[in-house]
Protein backbone atom coordinates (compact mmCIF):
# COMPACT_ATOMS: atom_id res chain seq x y z
CA UNK A 1 0.00 0.00 0.00
CA UNK A 2 1.53 3.15 -0.83
CA UNK A 3 1.89 6.25 1.36
CA UNK A 4 1.71 9.25 -1.18
CA UNK A 5 -0.46 11.81 -1.50
CA UNK A 6 -3.49 11.37 -3.44
CA UNK A 7 -3.37 13.75 -6.53
CA UNK A 8 -6.03 14.51 -9.11
CA UNK A 9 -5.88 15.75 -13.02
CA UNK A 10 -7.46 19.40 -13.50
CA UNK A 11 -8.25 21.36 -16.86
CA UNK A 12 -6.95 25.12 -16.69
CA UNK A 13 -8.35 27.67 -19.44
CA UNK A 14 -6.25 29.52 -20.38
CA UNK A 15 -6.60 33.15 -22.19
CA UNK A 16 -4.49 35.75 -24.60
CA UNK A 17 -0.90 35.25 -24.52
CA UNK A 18 -0.85 32.22 -22.45
CA UNK A 19 -3.19 30.63 -24.95
CA UNK A 20 -0.94 31.43 -27.49
CA UNK A 21 2.33 30.19 -25.80
CA UNK A 22 0.40 26.92 -25.10
CA UNK A 23 -1.48 26.40 -28.95
CA UNK A 24 -4.75 25.55 -27.08
CA UNK A 25 -7.08 27.09 -25.03
CA UNK A 26 -7.35 24.62 -22.37
CA UNK A 27 -4.36 22.31 -20.83
CA UNK A 28 -4.53 19.31 -18.54
CA UNK A 29 -2.41 19.90 -15.06
CA UNK A 30 -1.29 16.17 -14.27
CA UNK A 31 -1.12 14.71 -10.48
CA UNK A 32 -1.83 17.62 -8.41
CA UNK A 33 -1.47 16.76 -4.89
CA UNK A 34 -4.28 16.76 -2.76
CA UNK A 35 -4.24 20.20 -0.77
CA UNK A 36 -2.30 21.93 -3.23
CA UNK A 37 -2.68 25.79 -3.37
CA UNK A 38 -2.97 28.12 -6.28
CA UNK A 39 0.81 28.73 -6.34
CA UNK A 40 1.08 24.83 -6.35
CA UNK A 41 -0.65 24.90 -9.14
CA UNK A 42 1.44 27.37 -11.20
CA UNK A 43 4.72 25.60 -10.32
CA UNK A 44 3.17 22.26 -11.37
CA UNK A 45 1.89 23.62 -14.53
CA UNK A 46 5.18 25.70 -15.15
CA UNK A 47 6.63 22.34 -15.19
CA UNK A 48 4.50 20.15 -17.26
CA UNK A 49 4.02 23.43 -19.64
CA UNK A 50 7.49 25.48 -20.46
CA UNK A 51 6.26 26.94 -23.05
CA UNK A 52 3.68 28.70 -20.81
CA UNK A 53 7.14 30.60 -18.97
CA UNK A 54 7.21 32.02 -16.06
CA UNK A 55 3.47 32.01 -14.44
CA UNK A 56 4.37 34.18 -11.52
CA UNK A 57 2.10 37.26 -12.79
CA UNK A 58 -0.41 35.44 -13.51
CA UNK A 59 -3.66 35.28 -11.52
CA UNK A 60 -5.91 31.85 -10.72
CA UNK A 61 -9.81 32.47 -11.28
CA UNK A 62 -12.30 29.85 -9.56
CA UNK A 63 -15.35 30.13 -11.16
CA UNK A 64 -15.63 33.86 -11.51
CA UNK A 65 -13.53 35.37 -9.31
CA UNK A 66 -9.95 35.88 -8.39
CA UNK A 67 -8.51 33.18 -6.10
CA UNK A 68 -5.41 33.78 -3.21
CA UNK A 69 -2.37 32.69 -3.15
CA UNK A 70 -3.23 30.15 -0.62
CA UNK A 71 -6.38 28.85 -2.17
CA UNK A 72 -6.80 25.22 -1.82
CA UNK A 73 -8.14 23.38 -5.05
CA UNK A 74 -10.16 20.63 -5.55
CA UNK A 75 -10.83 17.81 -7.94
CA UNK A 76 -13.80 19.52 -10.34
CA UNK A 77 -12.81 23.09 -9.64
CA UNK A 78 -13.44 25.50 -12.50
CA UNK A 79 -10.39 27.07 -13.23
CA UNK A 80 -8.51 29.45 -15.13
CA UNK A 81 -5.04 31.13 -15.83
CA UNK A 82 -4.74 34.81 -16.55
CA UNK A 83 -2.02 36.78 -17.43
CA UNK A 84 -1.75 40.38 -16.39
CA UNK A 85 -4.48 42.62 -17.65
CA UNK A 86 -3.73 45.24 -20.27
CA UNK A 87 -6.18 47.25 -19.45
CA UNK A 88 -19.97 40.14 -19.98
CA UNK A 89 -23.28 39.85 -18.27
CA UNK A 90 -25.21 43.72 -18.62
CA UNK A 91 -25.86 45.09 -15.33
CA UNK A 92 -29.65 46.17 -15.07
CA UNK A 93 -29.78 49.78 -14.57
CA UNK A 94 -26.97 52.46 -14.63
CA UNK A 95 -27.73 53.72 -10.95
CA UNK A 96 -26.13 49.75 -10.19
CA UNK A 97 -23.50 50.04 -13.25
CA UNK A 98 -24.02 48.98 -16.78
CA UNK A 99 -21.49 46.63 -18.15
CA UNK A 100 -21.41 45.64 -22.00
CA UNK A 101 -18.63 43.88 -24.24
CA UNK A 102 -18.95 45.16 -27.73
CA UNK A 103 -17.74 43.19 -30.86
CA UNK A 104 -19.10 46.47 -32.78
CA UNK A 105 -18.09 50.38 -32.82
CA UNK A 106 -19.04 52.19 -30.12
CA UNK A 107 -20.99 55.44 -30.19
CA UNK A 108 -19.60 57.48 -27.05
CA UNK A 109 -22.60 59.70 -27.64
CA UNK A 110 -25.28 57.25 -26.98
CA UNK A 111 -23.33 56.48 -24.06
CA UNK A 112 -23.33 59.43 -22.69
CA UNK A 113 -27.05 59.76 -23.42
CA UNK A 114 -28.03 56.67 -21.27
CA UNK A 115 -26.78 58.25 -18.54
CA UNK A 116 -28.36 61.59 -18.07
CA UNK A 117 -30.55 62.49 -16.09
CA UNK A 118 -32.31 65.18 -14.67
CA UNK A 119 -31.40 64.90 -11.65
CA UNK A 120 -27.85 64.59 -12.82
CA UNK A 121 -25.76 68.09 -12.93
CA UNK A 122 -22.80 66.65 -14.02
CA UNK A 123 -21.30 63.68 -17.34
CA UNK A 124 -18.17 63.08 -17.43
CA UNK A 125 -17.35 60.80 -20.24
CA UNK A 126 -13.76 58.79 -20.58
CA UNK A 127 -13.03 57.61 -23.92
CA UNK A 128 -9.82 55.44 -24.75
CA UNK A 129 -8.75 55.42 -28.60
CA UNK A 130 -5.93 53.17 -30.41
CA UNK A 131 -2.99 55.54 -30.74
CA UNK A 132 -0.78 54.83 -33.83
CA UNK A 133 2.79 54.71 -32.42
CA UNK A 134 3.35 52.59 -29.14
CA UNK A 135 6.69 51.27 -28.03
CA UNK A 136 8.34 52.88 -30.44
CA UNK A 137 6.16 51.27 -33.13
CA UNK A 138 3.51 52.00 -35.97
CA UNK A 139 0.40 50.27 -34.80
CA UNK A 140 -1.88 48.64 -37.25
CA UNK A 141 -4.59 47.61 -35.29
CA UNK A 142 -5.38 46.18 -31.65
CA UNK A 143 -6.92 42.92 -30.74
CA UNK A 144 -8.88 42.58 -27.82
CA UNK A 145 -9.90 39.19 -26.23
CA UNK A 146 -11.91 38.83 -23.12
CA UNK A 147 -13.25 36.33 -20.93
CA UNK A 148 -16.37 36.77 -20.54
CA UNK A 149 -17.90 34.59 -17.83
CA UNK A 150 -15.73 36.55 -15.41
CA UNK A 151 -15.76 40.10 -16.99
CA UNK A 152 -19.38 41.15 -16.10
CA UNK A 153 -19.28 39.97 -12.59
CA UNK A 154 -15.80 41.25 -11.83
CA UNK A 155 -17.12 44.86 -13.30
CA UNK A 156 -19.90 44.52 -11.16
CA UNK A 157 -17.92 44.38 -8.22
CA UNK A 158 -15.60 47.33 -9.63
CA UNK A 159 -19.13 49.61 -9.93
CA UNK A 160 -19.79 48.45 -6.19
CA UNK A 161 -16.71 49.90 -4.87
CA UNK A 162 -16.66 52.49 -6.87
CA UNK A 163 -19.99 53.36 -5.40
CA UNK A 164 -18.10 53.23 -1.80
CA UNK A 165 -15.57 55.05 -2.31
CA UNK A 166 -16.89 57.95 -4.38
CA UNK A 167 -21.03 57.80 -3.20
CA UNK A 168 -22.22 61.56 -2.81
CA UNK A 169 -22.32 62.53 0.55
CA UNK A 170 -24.31 66.08 0.41
CA UNK A 171 -27.99 65.91 1.80
CA UNK A 172 -31.02 65.69 -0.46
CA UNK A 173 -33.14 68.51 -0.68
CA UNK A 174 -32.76 71.87 1.49
CA UNK A 175 -32.04 72.23 5.21
CA UNK A 176 -30.29 69.57 7.40
CA UNK A 177 -30.86 66.32 8.11
CA UNK A 178 -31.91 65.20 4.46
CA UNK A 179 -30.81 61.56 3.51
CA UNK A 180 -27.74 61.03 1.99
CA UNK A 181 -27.60 60.93 -1.20
CA UNK A 182 -25.56 58.15 -3.02
CA UNK A 183 -26.14 58.56 -6.59
CA UNK A 184 -24.05 57.90 -9.39
CA UNK A 185 -24.80 56.78 -12.52
CA UNK A 186 -22.24 54.34 -14.52
CA UNK A 187 -22.13 53.07 -17.69
CA UNK A 188 -18.71 51.47 -19.04
CA UNK A 189 -18.68 49.38 -22.58
CA UNK A 190 -15.30 47.42 -23.98
CA UNK A 191 -14.61 46.44 -27.45
CA UNK A 192 -13.39 42.99 -27.95
CA UNK A 193 -12.09 41.46 -31.52
CA UNK A 194 -9.89 43.69 -34.04
CA UNK A 195 -9.94 48.33 -33.18
CA UNK A 196 -8.68 49.65 -35.58
CA UNK A 197 -6.36 53.22 -35.22
CA UNK A 198 -8.04 55.98 -33.95
CA UNK A 199 -11.16 53.86 -32.57
CA UNK A 200 -12.49 54.15 -28.92
CA UNK A 201 -11.64 50.55 -27.23
CA UNK A 202 -13.60 51.42 -24.17
CA UNK A 203 -15.93 54.31 -22.84
CA UNK A 204 -16.90 55.05 -19.35
CA UNK A 205 -20.21 57.52 -18.22
CA UNK A 206 -20.27 58.72 -15.14
CA UNK A 207 -23.67 61.16 -14.26
CA UNK A 208 -23.90 62.76 -10.94
CA UNK A 209 -25.64 65.68 -9.07
CA UNK A 210 -22.36 66.95 -8.91
CA UNK A 211 -19.05 67.23 -10.78
CA UNK A 212 -16.68 66.25 -8.08
CA UNK A 213 -17.96 62.63 -7.71
CA UNK A 214 -18.50 62.35 -11.36
CA UNK A 215 -14.76 62.84 -12.08
CA UNK A 216 -13.93 60.72 -9.66
CA UNK A 217 -15.72 58.06 -10.05
CA UNK A 218 -14.61 58.29 -14.00
CA UNK A 219 -11.16 58.22 -12.64
CA UNK A 220 -11.60 55.42 -10.55
CA UNK A 221 -13.49 53.30 -12.75
CA UNK A 222 -10.76 53.27 -15.82
CA UNK A 223 -8.06 52.85 -13.44
CA UNK A 224 -9.19 49.72 -11.30
CA UNK A 225 -10.76 48.09 -14.50
CA UNK A 226 -7.35 48.52 -16.27
CA UNK A 227 -5.89 46.24 -12.89
CA UNK A 228 -8.55 44.15 -12.47
CA UNK A 229 -10.89 43.80 -15.47
CA UNK A 230 -10.11 39.96 -17.77
CA UNK A 231 -9.47 41.88 -21.10
CA UNK A 232 -6.48 41.41 -22.78
CA UNK A 233 -4.46 43.78 -25.67
CA UNK A 234 -2.80 42.57 -28.09
CA UNK A 235 -1.30 45.32 -30.59
CA UNK A 236 -0.52 44.74 -34.20
CA UNK A 237 2.55 46.17 -36.11
CA UNK A 238 3.44 45.64 -39.36
CA UNK A 239 6.04 42.89 -38.32
CA UNK A 240 4.81 41.28 -35.09
CA UNK A 241 3.07 41.61 -32.16
CA UNK A 242 2.89 42.07 -28.38
CA UNK A 243 0.38 41.86 -25.47
CA UNK A 244 0.18 44.39 -23.71
CA UNK A 245 0.94 43.36 -19.86
CA UNK A 246 2.93 40.66 -20.57
CA UNK A 247 6.21 40.93 -18.01
CA UNK A 248 6.89 37.19 -18.33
Amino acid sequence: MSDAPAAFDLDVRLFAVLRERAGADVVRVLQLPEGSTTEDLKRLMEEQNPALGDLSFASVVLGDEYAKADRRLHPGDLVAMLPPVSGGAPGTTVEDGVFELSAGPIDPAALQARVASPACGAIVLFTGTTREVNRGQEVSRLDYEAFEEMAGPEMRRIFSDCRAAHGLEAPQGPGEGGEVDRTLRMLCVHRTGVVGVGEPSVVIAVASPHRDAAFLAARFLIDTLKERLPVWKKEVYRAGHHWIGDRS
